[in-house]
């Protein structure tokens, strides 16, 4: 069966092609429209899937839309109905945009999909699953367990905030779920926008932030206490109740009541630019923690409904890999599997798969000789030698050829080695947010001005952000306190101890930028304050030329991990093409491009005199 799954019109809209189960081809819209985190319907990513897979849309038994676009107006109705009169400015700018657009969506689809090719209306079939199962088949389908419990946490989708499910075969059951406006995804969306950060893109720096908080300090515990008696109402089981009169997601044009939560924390909203001081960083800790104690509740509450061994997570709040590495130091489950692209953009994954196995009735065949059945996340667009030549004649570009990779991998492990910032492209685009390893800057972790060049000259973003290491999946052991694969970045571990540096005793009371830049480990370029790291187990057989990389390097040098970090400026979604790499490459100061078997160095490139300024074209997240 040829199924093609769609999610869109709320932020990071895709596309997903799956045939008989099998999972083809994914990608998201941003990374052709160069618009991050572009909601609008995913033409070019549809055209992608169905062009990689070699179908017309004739030939699809199924269009599968990611949530069920009727309910999602059903609970803003009632939303409204049960706040009135409150609310009415956002009921005046909402309600005829979901008259005129969003309750005719199926018209839409229609003429969007005309864009993409011919085909005949009335032949093709559309179907809308929820939005959590969308979430749930997601993750489950593609993670080879036989049988798992399932959670999915995110803002809301039509009435769900959060769901348990137990998946066993090709069935998945919906045991529980959380309704909105009770929701962990927007209580953290709401710290978000309270520390200045922009809401549905800003989560993952909230989450960078918090372990520049004091662990031991009293005012986080007051935080903590603080939230966890005027905000939230936590359950035994994980439910929460969020106590509206502190927030404004519901019927307002904001997240929360600005003075309310002013007159909580003792300080004003953060604007998006202001210096970062300790109280924002022990409040970000503060919600954090408490984010950690309701998820390991309600994976308890999973486990206690469904007793399966293994846990499937997706949703928004499964991209916080601190809770996700706490979760998995728990032991409640034997074995996690966190859907890559968790958020809205796996939406349509777990559409086609929902419609494959719950509507068509279809039996899963189980990934063999594989991790998961996600091919290692690289589902996106790969280019031919022709494509980058033609990339590189249109920018007179200077560039060296390489007759074999393995010379080419030798090459550039040294140029790490010497210090220098390489831009990697290679094969197939990464689905998600996560570059693993086909379009990543890469540098060396044991450079003690890695993190600095790399926030201040590369990524031009704020200094605080942490990078992540890839390691040979053999070797994790030895540099982090971690026993399980990790291929997707979505756990965070402690450095071992055998690699950490001592530290000043009054480290935790240093300033936060002093406390940045004292050495803490062996990899000073991606060991977070607290000696944490998001880890990329690397495995030879989903990205062998990344893993060949790795052991050259390590072959130089003795050690097996590098920084790896998303090959994108501030606001720009990951490069897709060569032509996106190289205008990357040459707007910052990075040393050197790959891309296949070609390597760029920028002092034989030609100046780049093009007017175009990132800083204009992007939106600064």
């Amino acid at each position: 069966m040829k199924i093609l799954g769609i999610s869109a019109f709320y932020h990071d809209s895709a596309a997903a092609i799956i045939n008989d189960g099998k999972v083809i081809a994914a990608a998201q819209e941003e990374r052709f429209t160069r618009i991050k985190h572009d909601p609008d319907f995913p033409t070019n990513a549809a055209r992608f899937c169905l062009d990689y897979a070699g179908f017309s849309i004739d030939e699809l038994d199924v269009v599968v839309f990611y949530d069920k676009p009727l309910l999602k107006f059903e609970r803003l109705l009632d939303t409204y109905y049960g706040f009135a009169p409150k609310g009415i400015a956002s009921f005046i700018k909402s309600i005829p945009v979901w008259i005129k657009e969003k309750m005719f969506l199926k018209k839409i689809i229609h003429e969007e999909l005309a864009k993409v090719g011919d085909y005949d209306k009335r032949k093709l079939k559309l179907l809308f699953p929820e939005h959590h199962l969308s979430h749930a088949a997601s993750a489950f389908y593609p993670s080879g367990f036989e049988e798992a419990a399932i959670l999915t946490l995110d803002g809301v989708g039509e009435w769900a905030t959060a769901s348990i499910c137990h998946g066993k075969g090709y069935s998945m059951q919906i045991l529980k779920e959380l309704h909105f406006p009770h929701s962990l995804g927007l209580l953290y969306s709401a710290f978000t926008y309270f520390l200045g950060f922009r809401v549905n893109s800003g989560e993952y720096k909230l989450m960078g932030l918090a372990p520049y908080g004091r662990p031991n300090a009293p005012e986080v515990a007051q935080y903590k206490k603080t939230i966890e008696t005027e905000l939230v109402d936590i359950k035994p089981d994980g439910s929460i109740w969020l106590n509206q009169q502190f927030f404004n997601y519901a019927t307002g044009l904001r997240m929360v009541n600005d003075n309310a939560w002013a007159k909580l924390f003792g300080f004003q909203r953060r604007s998006a630019e202001q210096p970062m001081e300790q109280h924002h960083c022990d409040l970000a800790l503060a919600i954090q923690q408490v984010t950690e104690e309701v998820v390991i509740l309600m994976a308890k509450e999973a486990k206690r409904l469904t007793g399966a061994k293994n846990l499937c997570m997706a949703g928004g709040v499964a991209l916080n890999c601190v809770a996700n590495g706490k979760l998995l130091r728990s032991d409640i489950f034997e074995k996690i599997f966190i859907q890559p692209a968790a958020g809205d953009a796996g939406g349509a994954l777990g559409a086609a798969l929902a419609a494959h196995h719950l509507f068509f009735k279809q039996e899963r065949i189980l990934p063999e000789g594989e991790m998961d059945g996600m091919k290692g996340t690289y589902l996106g667009p790969e280019f031919s030698w022709l494509e980058v030549e033609q990339a590189a004649r249109k920018y007179k570009a200077v560039f060296s050829k390489f007759d074999s990779f393995e010379k080419m991998a030798e090459r550039v492990a040294a140029l790490v080695a010497e210090g220098n910032v390489i831009g990697w492209v290679q094969g197939r685009m990464e689905f998600g947010p996560r570059a693993l390893g086909a379009r990543s800057i890469i540098g060396d972790a044991r450079n003690e001005e890695m993190q600095r060049k790399l926030n201040l000259k590369i990524k031009y973003r704020e200094s605080f952000r942490p990078f992540a290491p890839s390691v040979l999946a053999e070797e994790v052991g030895q540099y982090f306190d971690l026993n399980s694969p990790s291929p997707n970045m979505l756990l965070v571990a402690d450095i071992a101890e055998g690699k950490k540096a001592q530290v000043p005793a009054n480290y935790l009371d240093l300033p936060m930028m002093e406390r940045l830049y004292v050495k803490r480990s062996d990899l000073q370029a991606i060991t977070h304050v607290d000696f944490s790291a998001r880890v990329q187990t690397v495995h030879r057989e989903t990205n062998p030329r990344y893993y060949q990389l790795i052991e050259k390097f390590k072959t130089l040098t003795g050690c097996p991990v590098i920084v790896n970090t998303s090959f994108n400026v501030r606001g720009e979604p990951i490069v897709c093409t060569p032509d996106d790499a190289y205008r990357c490459f040459m707007r910052t100061e990075m040393d050197y491009l790959v891309v296949g078997d070609y390597l760029f160095a920028k002092t034989d490139q030609p100046e780049w005199t093009k007017t175009d300024n990132w800083q204009e074209e992007f939106v600064l997240d």
